[in-house]
């Protein structure tokens, strides 16, 4: 791969870093060949600083490391993607990435599945008292059967009713007690992801 590699005239690459989990950018920044080389050899991200003309590791002193996943090269092999998953906020200020100010004003809502697994994990560690995912989970697995039920009840009930209000918030009901289902029984989004990426390839290869 290195060799196919256009740096520019300053011997640098721009290397975005992506969320393997959610897909989130979370910084953009430079290498040049040995902070490339280095971030293959120790599976975590190695950067130049044009700044200060000097590598740099990044997590070395706030301890936010990025356990690189995979790395790909773009269409003109003069830019990479590097998928990781970060131990930490990406940028300075804290934020988990530092694309966060929104010039448009909206805001995404592509991670939201992610946050919500892992506000359920949160509650499932630390109880807080009213919440209902706390609920369920005083409840136990045989409430959570009985609501995905219910919900897939109710989701069949509005598309029977031609309904796109109350399918769309019945279907969202379904998957936040499916999302609490599988953490009780320690399956993964990653898990799921793998499954259809499967069925996707078998049926491409059928």
């Amino acid at each position: 791969m290195l060799n196919n590699i256009k740096f520019d005239e300053n011997g640098l690459i721009p290397a975005i870093i992506q969320d393997a989990k959610t897909g989130d950018v979370l910084m953009l920044a430079y290498m040049n060949e040995t902070s490339l080389q280095k971030t293959i050899e120790t599976k975590e991200t190695w950067f130049y600083s044009r700044s200060r003309q000097a590598l740099w590791h990044k997590g070395e002193t706030s301890g936010n490391t990025q356990k690189v996943e995979q790395i790909k090269l773009d269409c003109d092999s003069d830019s990479l993607l590097i998928q990781v998953t970060p131990n930490g906020p990406a940028c300075h200020t804290g934020e988990c990435t530092c694309f966060f100010h929104h010039v448009d004003g909206d805001t995404s809502t592509r991670a939201v599945i992610h946050t919500i697994v892992d506000t359920i994990e949160q509650r499932k560690q630390q109880p807080v008292e009213g919440a209902y995912t706390t609920y369920l989970f005083n409840e136990g697995i045989d409430k959570v059967l009985k609501k995905v039920g219910e919900e897939a009840a109710e989701v069949i009930i509005g598309a029977k009713n031609n309904d796109k209000e109350e399918i769309k918030w019945e279907i969202a009901d379904l998957v936040y007690h499916t999302l609490v289902l599988m953490n009780m029984t320690d399956v993964t989004i990653t898990d799921i992801k793998n499954v259809l990426y499967e069925r996707h390839l078998a049926k491409k290869e059928e």
